[in-house]
């Protein structure tokens, strides 16, 4: 058999281990979703499905990062097809507005006009009031000072400077990309996205928000 041969051979066999599988929806319904549901909960990291674009790259992630703890193809099937057909269509993404300052507002940590750095702004919500921020890194040591009553903590993705919930951002720290106070915490929607930043800006490592702790976000400023 030729190299070319071997090459497509290889392609499409990948291909067919990654693609969505074709199972009959009542075998689904019965079986699959059953069991991927009881495999996540028992066997699984934490996953949110809603920030992986496709089936293939969802299941790619389990695979590769072992976040079930299991290579069985057919339990991978099963969680992936759970999380994508069941809890990400569960999921009703919010849709925030743009996150916008006047010249008169200033950080409250660091004391900063905001306006000038718009890229960069954060935002807490509270029930009665809201404090804005100029970056990730002041936005946490607020936070970690007031987190009663907190309603909505806001960052905006750094490619698309979409505003996006932080709690469910992936955030990159250690790289050559610089905020209005130094090194920052580089928000992102996906951990794809955050990935390819990490890779492209030498960055040290991709947190969730529940692994960002006071000790991460101070070792920022030494």
């Amino acid at each position: 058999m030729s190299f070319f041969k071997l090459i497509l051979l290889f392609s499409f066999s990948t291909y067919s281990l990654l693609a969505y599988p074709n199972y009959s929806q009542a075998v689904k319904e019965k079986k699959l979703y059953p069991m991927g549901k009881k495999i996540y909960k028992q066997k699984c990291k934490e996953i949110d499905s809603a920030s992986y674009k496709s089936y293939e790259e969802l299941y790619r992630a389990i695979a590769d990062e072992n976040l079930c703890n299991t290579q069985n193809k057919r339990y991978m099937d099963a969680v992936s097809l759970y999380l994508w057909d069941k809890t990400r269509r569960a999921k009703k993404e919010k849709v925030y507005k743009k996150l916008t300052v006047n010249k008169t507002q200033k950080c409250p940590v660091c004391g900063m006009f905001l306006y000038k750095y718009p890229e960069w702004v954060t935002q807490i919500n509270y029930e009665s009031k809201s404090f804005a921020f100029d970056g990730v890194k002041d936005m946490f040591k607020f936070y970690f000072q007031n987190k009663e009553g907190v309603k909505d903590i806001l960052v905006q993705d750094y490619y698309s400077g979409n505003t996006i919930d932080a709690t469910k951002a992936f955030f990159v720290i250690g790289s050559d990309i610089y905020g209005p106070m130094g090194y920052e915490l580089i928000p992102f929607k996906t951990l794809q996205s955050a990935k390819r930043f990490n890779l492209d800006h030498r960055g040290k490592n991709i947190l969730k928000f529940s692994d960002i702790t006071p000790e991460v976000v101070y070792k920022l400023d030494e």
